[in-house]
């Protein structure tokens, strides 16, 4: 499983404009579950470290408005340096500046606010 894969299956996703960092883990493990791409939520993927989800080896890490770069980037590296994780999607509300890699693994960002709009078949 690539991270572009699983990218790919999220941004599929429409989400209302209000919403609780609990409503956006429903609206992912949803599209997960419609794209058909196996999960485990709240996955210990080394000592410490508990991601969102884990879609085969690629994390989703959600955070709900916009996190301080400095604290989400130092929870990524440590997410980066786990063995199981290839690569890294963060789903958040407002977009945040991040590396296009950590420990030479991708991080991609998905920035629910640009989902805003009508989703065509």
């Amino acid at each position: 499983m690539t991270v572009e894969t699983v990218y790919a299956a999220l941004k599929a996703m429409r989400p209302p404009y209000a919403l609780y960092e609990y409503d956006i883990h429903q609206m992912v493990k949803a599209r997960l579950t419609e794209a058909s791409l196996p999960y485990l939520h709240e996955a210990k993927i080394g000592t410490g470290c508990r991601i969102d989800y884990l879609v085969d080896n690629v994390g989703i890490e959600i955070k709900k408005g916009r996190p301080k770069p400095e604290e989400l980037l130092r929870q990524l590296t440590r997410y980066a340096a786990c063995e199981v994780i290839t690569g890294l999607i963060v789903v958040t509300q407002r977009s945040v500046a991040l590396p296009h890699n950590l420990c030479g693994k991708p991080t991609l960002s998905l920035v629910l606010s640009q989902l805003w709009g009508v989703a065509l078949p």
